[in-house]
């Protein structure tokens, strides 16, 4: 696209005086002003993600005055994630994300109204999530969640702002199927997702932290151009940081219609998006229940497994990668603690015995799908990972486990 495309959002009411004195660098450029001011207050803007992405789109976005921002995300607050999630802080871990964010949002622009949707995106419930939104902005972290935001928002006619970090790289664009004069998704560009396992996550490979700042800041800059009907958006073109090198470049996207697929009616799904890092998941471990991704174990599955042990049939080890503080309330019975910090370091690895079973579990299921790739990495070959985490648990088997 090389002209501006028209305002998503028809300008809200005058500015009030202090709303003038808050934005008055945004009145002084052209490009925004106080109208497009205006429209940014009016805006409803989903964010999918809390994390390295979503932390600097969420804080320039709210004090760019987006008046209504949602916030969508299943997990908790990581010592590990302080190093790029800078909208959380220390009082933060072990809270959940979308608290510790809205919290962080309100205190620094009272315009903003703060929706916060403490839920993992499904194919059950992203119809209905995303069409109370004006503009998407997706900061997650797998393949599986990104190709479920693309057709979700083909299906809806919205646009989304996409942002993707490794390593010392990262990738930001916009995709709009249905944007005027002809648009395109993310499968214009990649077509299919890769197979499980073929991709590293941050998780494995790292990320420098101010990557994930300089694209997430890039993906609100996206937003408000989108919203403001202002400047040349990314749409059609996929901007690309090499952040060592300290450079950016482009690279086109045409539409390649052989490459959609179209999305299924609406009510048709049943497939669940699994939230965790790709690097998470591996046709490797066994599946338990029709329809759940291989190596996920559902909470039916874990309780007739734990049923198994209990009869001396199956010989397994379950733990739990949660921090001390967040089981004082409890776990799975036998179950042992392991942080995750341990698996990371590898001092979890030591002394597993490979023949046996090992479920791993936590709150939403996140960061046991991640300690269940550093163990299938050391070569345990039955590796589990409880499907949404003790959460899903207690709501489907044990309802007396509290979950913090």
């Amino acid at each position: 696209m090389t002209s501006p495309l028209a305002p998503l959002v028809a300008p809200g009411p005058p500015l009030t005086p202090g709303q003038v004195d808050r934005y008055a660098r945004h009145l002084a450029l052209a490009q925004v002003g106080e109208v497009g001011q205006r429209r940014l207050l009016a805006a409803r803007v989903l964010v999918l993600g809390a994390g390295g992405l979503g932390s600097p789109a969420l804080l320039y976005l709210a004090a760019a005055g987006v008046g209504t921002i949602g916030v969508v995300d299943d997990d908790v607050v990581e010592a590990s994630n302080l190093q790029r999630q800078v909208v959380h802080d220390l009082a933060a871990v072990g809270r959940p994300k979308v608290v510790s964010a809205a919290e962080r949002l309100r205190g620094l622009n009272p315009d903003v109204e703060v929706r916060t949707h403490a839920l993992r995106l499904t194919a059950h419930n992203a119809d209905e999530l995303l069409r109370g939104y004006d503009l998407v902005v997706d900061g997650t972290d797998n393949f599986a969640t990104r190709y479920l935001v693309n057709d979700t928002c083909a299906r809806l006619g919205l646009p989304w702002v996409w942002g993707s970090v490794l390593r010392g790289h990262a990738q930001v664009s916009v995709f709009w199927a249905a944007a005027p004069g002809g648009g395109v998704d993310l499968r214009d560009v990649f077509g299919e997702p890769p197979a499980p396992g073929t991709v590293p996550s941050c998780a494995e490979d790292g990320v420098l932290g101010a990557v994930c700042a300089a694209a997430g800041a890039a993906m609100a800059v996206e937003a408000v151009k989108l919203v403001c009907g202002t400047g040349r958006t990314l749409l059609g073109r996929v901007a690309v940081l090499d952040a060592f090198d300290a450079t950016w470049r482009e690279v086109p996207v045409r539409p390649q219609p052989a490459r959609r697929t179209p999305p299924p009616p609406e009510g048709s799904v049943d497939v669940v998006t699994d939230p965790r890092p790709d690097s998470a998941r591996t046709d490797s471990a066994r599946t338990d229940t029709p329809g759940t991704p291989a190596g996920e174990l559902t909470p039916a599955g874990l309780r007739d497994l734990l049923a198994a042990r209990d009869a001396g049939a199956a010989d397994v080890d379950v733990v739990d990668v949660r921090e001390p503080g967040e089981t004082a309330a409890g776990t799975l019975p036998g179950a042992r603690l392991v942080p995750l910090g341990a698996w990371a370091d590898g001092s979890a690895l030591t002394g597993l015995d490979p023949d046996r079973t090992l479920v791993l579990v936590c709150r939403s299921g996140m960061r046991s799908g991640r300690a269940a790739a550093y163990a299938r990495a050391a070569g345990v070959r039955d590796v589990r990972n409880l499907d949404g985490g003790l959460v899903a648990w207690a709501r489907e088997v044990d309802p007396g486990l509290v979950v913090p």
